[in-house]
């Protein structure tokens, strides 16, 4: 999925209907074209508005997405050390090792991350996998909720995304308001881990025609890798 800046319209004056007929009429011409200027570059809670939606709510999740891939990470490369150090018994020799240091070192950051040994990797397995399976849910619930692809939530795609979470949609709400609703509800599925609440959000969405889309695929495996 591509993020492209919002297109603005070009502003035409007509200045053959804008005659000056009485004192003080090219002055209120002017003030008119001005404010119509302003608004089409401009657009204050249009385009650029549902743009910055989408972009901080997606961003958002994919710190959150990064942050639970490296915790999963390392419970992963911990369980595997302590398995295969279970299954290997310690050597009564110890070999000349050639500048290795304690950070690459798996028994050190093991033994001191998990001091309870291989239960504790295998607890933190199962929660960080839990954790990093909810953030990619989500971001592919925001991703679906583009429908078009166009990384801009439309009016009618914020409303349905709110409504979904059951948030409340009001037209003309402030950005800074709707993106912390949105922000405030993925913080708080996400320490619950309610996957059920983010699947019927996922679910309603679907009744209404939003699908994963081909570009929707490509940005998550793109997350993912």
């Amino acid at each position: 999925m591509s993020f492209r800046p919002a297109s603005y319209q070009a502003i035409r004056s007509e200045h053959h209907l804008l005659t000056v007929q009485r004192p003080g009429a090219h002055l209120l011409t002017a003030g008119v074209f001005l404010t119509v200027l302003m608004c089409g570059l401009f657009p204050g809670d249009s385009l650029s508005r549902e743009n910055t939606i989408f972009q901080q709510f997606t961003q958002h999740i994919g710190r959150q997405i990064h942050r639970d891939k490296q915790a999963f990470s390392q419970a992963n490369s911990c369980l595997s050390w302590f398995y295969k150090a279970k299954k290997t018994p310690p050597s009564a020799v110890r070999g000349i090792s050639w500048n290795m240091t304690p950070s690459s070192q798996p028994e050190v950051e093991c033994l001191r991350d998990y001091p309870g040994g291989m239960d504790d990797a295998r607890d933190d397995f199962a929660k960080t996998q839990t954790l990093l399976s909810v953030s990619l849910t989500f971001y592919e619930f925001a991703l679906v909720a583009d429908r078009n692809d166009d990384a801009i939530y439309s009016p009618t795609e914020l409303q349905d995304l709110l409504r979904s979470l059951t948030l409340s949609y009001h037209d003309g709400d402030p950005t800074p308001k709707q993106v912390t609703a949105l922000t405030e509800r993925f913080d708080r599925l996400y320490r619950s881990r309610n996957m059920d609440t983010l699947m019927q959000g996922m679910s309603d969405l679907y009744e209404q025609g939003y699908r994963v889309t081909p570009s929707d695929r490509v940005e998550l495996d793109r997350v993912m890798g």
